[in-house]
């Protein structure tokens, strides 16, 4: 049986998964702005065997009618939070091998700062640290906080964004040559001159002429993962991700998912293996399946159709509100509803095809409710969960999942403690190759790429 991992996906902000739970008394996802929270969450992860925490991060929020909607503003769905980056070095210091992957948006800046950044969290963390390349969220909203006259094309983001990857990696594995920083005090030297290297690159969207300055860290480029499962996003992903996050829908859509995904990365001359490719999971455990269930009833209870619009409005650009919710979305938008370039694997996965019907707006909008956008759904006692952890990685070739709490740091101890020790007994869960995430990810040693 092939080793699983497991990370935990969370935010710099009071929600995860554009679901509304910050009110339930068994979450402290409130007190988000409280370093001491994060340090509690990341020690449990830390002891319990998880491999990184992953934070999801952007600019925007969702907007309907025009302006940021109603629902993202009283309930916090996908509005207010704090740059997650900032948090990472105080986390550091609180753990031993614990991972940390911090999503960063390309086109936003050029690369230059987010190498240089990157690689001070790479030294701050000793070799401890993932990119997750995004291309933007809610770009509605992104366009017009940065001025911008009009949204850029969704592929127009994408080879943006191959141009933006290439070019750091260039300066984290082409600048400095190993042996480049002497540090030699008797002669006087700090850096051989001749192990430094000039970057010169003109390309469609970048230009870079000059020196990169950050000395090389434990893993030069960090541990590179991709969130995205339209066309361009898995070619994005096969060119240059070791870890993809993808949607899960359904285990036969994920299978879909992950096999294209292994074959683009063969095609691109990569060993599709080497990927970890991991989808979202809600995960409600309890000592029983009843005491599971209760809680999964309370957190459904929560959610209402303004929550899902605004979501999924803020994802797709689309208000399922102001759509007659008998007709299926394509009937509804060549109705005349606006599609902009946003959220297009949002959109597909609710046209039909493939022998499967398409849903009215009334039947999306249900199906949305507590789920956001969130990945697969477990509730029940430890052993079930465990059980169905392993179903639908056999189901679906993940590698692992990424946790999505419903109810804050409660929901990664109860399934660091009675699920992840579970898996461990079954030699689910891999040891580790070293000390750095690449080598935790990959399962070997090696901190650098290749």
């Amino acid at each position: 049986m092939s080793s699983l991992h497991f990370g935990v996906f969370e935010v710099y902000a009071p929600h995860v998964g554009g679901t509304f739970s910050w009110a339930h008394p068994l979450s402290d996802a409130a007190d988000y702005l409280d370093p001491e929270r994060w340090v509690r969450m990341a020690r449990i992860m830390d002891r319990t065997g998880y491999d990184f925490l992953f934070f999801a991060d952007g600019f925007g929020y969702p907007m309907q009618n025009g302006d940021i909607s109603a629902a993202s503003l009283s309930a916090a769905i996908n509005f207010s939070g704090l740059d997650p980056s900032t948090l990472i070095p105080v986390l550091a210091r609180e753990t031993e091998g614990l991972g940390f992957v911090v999503t960063a948006t390309t086109g936003m800046d050029h690369p230059l700062p987010l190498a240089r950044r990157f690689s001070t969290l790479d030294h701050l963390t000793a070799g401890r640290i993932g990119w997750n390349v995004v291309t933007g969220a809610s770009q509605n909203a992104v366009a017009e906080l940065f001025g911008h006259p009009e949204m850029v094309p969704h592929d127009v983001r994408y080879a943006m964004a191959d141009e933006y990857v290439s070019l750091a990696r260039s300066y984290w594995e082409d600048s400095w040559e190993d042996g480049a920083l002497l540090r030699d005090a008797e002669a006087g030297v700090y850096i051989d001159p001749a192990r430094i290297h000039r970057t010169e690159v003109d390309g469609r969207y970048y230009r870079s002429r000059g020196y990169f300055g950050a000395p090389p860290s434990p893993q030069r480029t960090p541990v590179i993962f991709q969130a995205g499962t339209s066309a361009p996003g898995r070619a994005l992903a096969a060119a240059h991700a070791e870890g993809v996050f993808v949607q899960g829908t359904t285990p036969a859509q994920t299978a879909r998912a992950v096999a294209d995904i292994r074959r683009l990365a063969a095609e691109a001359g990569r060993d599709p293996d080497e990927i970890r490719i991991m989808a979202g999971l809600t995960a409600i455990v309890a000592d029983t399946q009843d005491e599971a269930e209760r809680l999964w009833g309370e957190f459904s209870a929560m959610q209402t159709d303004e929550i899902v619009a605004a979501l999924y409005a803020g994802n797709t650009g689309i208000d399922l509100l102001t759509l007659d919710p008998d007709l299926t979305l394509a009937q509804a938008l060549e109705a005349g509803g606006a599609v902009g370039q946003m959220g297009t694997s949002n959109i597909e996965r609710f046209l039909g095809g493939d022998g499967r019907p398409a849903p009215t707006v009334r039947q999306i909008l249900d199906e949305l409710r507590g789920r956001g956008t969130r990945g697969f759904r477990v509730v029940g006692d430890p052993d079930r969960v465990a059980d169905e952890v392993e179903r639908l990685a056999a189901e679906t070739g993940l590698d692992g999942f990424l946790l999505e709490p419903v109810f804050g740091t409660r929901d990664v101890e109860g399934f660091g403690e009675l699920v992840l020790s579970r898996l461990a007994e079954r030699g689910r869960l891999a040891p580790a190759a070293g000390t750095t995430l690449r080598e935790r990810i990959r399962e070997r040693p090696g901190a650098r790429l290749g």
